[in-house]
């Protein structure tokens, strides 16, 4: 059976149908990079230059709905894209794939071939469960790339791992539980949204489960 997050009530009652399932990975190797994985990077390009046109990217049901989502959090999807858009747009103007690590590089083509965001934390910097819950007024998140901490407003979608925050969803992973060449165990998060069925989330998770092998090792959860 899928695991999914646990979320509160109150983040349950307020967003009817938003689920993230869960995909747990041991015994990775990570590295800076891999010459099969540029390879495939390349592959996946192509796909996406057949399978999308960047003017309709906007009206898609599936990018529609993460982009409802963000608006509802009070974040602008027009200046912080929804990971998988952002990717994918990046593709189409003819960018690069960021290079990051072996790791992060293979679930970012996860994420660009499933259009689901992708969030992977070091299951063994992690406190416990994960709780997606509603912020706190005055909390404060240290993200990957941050120089320092954001102070909270209060209602937004957050990951907690029952200690500190691990996320704020689905946009941005804290600093502290990120993956690293020093990972070996990943808890990694297939991000839905309301409008994003289980389904789909469920072929984004089997797609990581052929993908992040191939290219890091180790083995998955079913």
């Amino acid at each position: 059976m899928p695991e999914y997050i646990r979320l509160s009530p109150g983040l349950r009652e307020r967003f009817p149908g938003l689920a993230a399932q869960i995909v747990r990975f041991t015994g990775v190797t990570v590295a800076r990079e891999s010459p099969e994985l540029e390879n495939y990077k390349e592959e996946v390009a192509e796909r996406v230059r057949e399978r999308w046109d960047i003017e309709e990217l906007r009206e898609h049901p599936t990018f529609r709905a993460y982009r409802d989502f963000f608006w509802k959090m009070d974040i602008d999807p027009t200046k912080i894209r929804p990971a998988a858009e952002a990717l994918i747009r990046r593709v189409l103007r003819g960018n690069p794939i960021p290079r990051i690590n072996t790791w992060v590089d293979a679930y970012n083509l996860v994420s660009i071939e499933s259009a689901v965001p992708v969030a992977s934390f070091d299951a063994d910097l992690l406190e416990g469960p994960l709780l997606m819950r509603e912020a706190e007024e005055g909390e404060e998140f240290l993200g990957i790339g941050m120089k320092k901490p954001v102070v909270l407003s209060g209602g937004e979608a957050v990951i907690e791992d029952g200690v500190r925050l691990a996320a704020i969803y689905p946009y941005r992973d804290a600093d502290h539980s990120k993956v690293t060449m020093k990972t070996s165990n990943v808890l990694m998060l297939m991000c839905g949204a309301p409008g994003i069925t289980l389904d789909e989330l469920e072929e984004s998770a089997a797609l990581a489960r052929r993908v992040l092998p191939r290219f890091c090792g180790g083995t998955t959860s079913k």
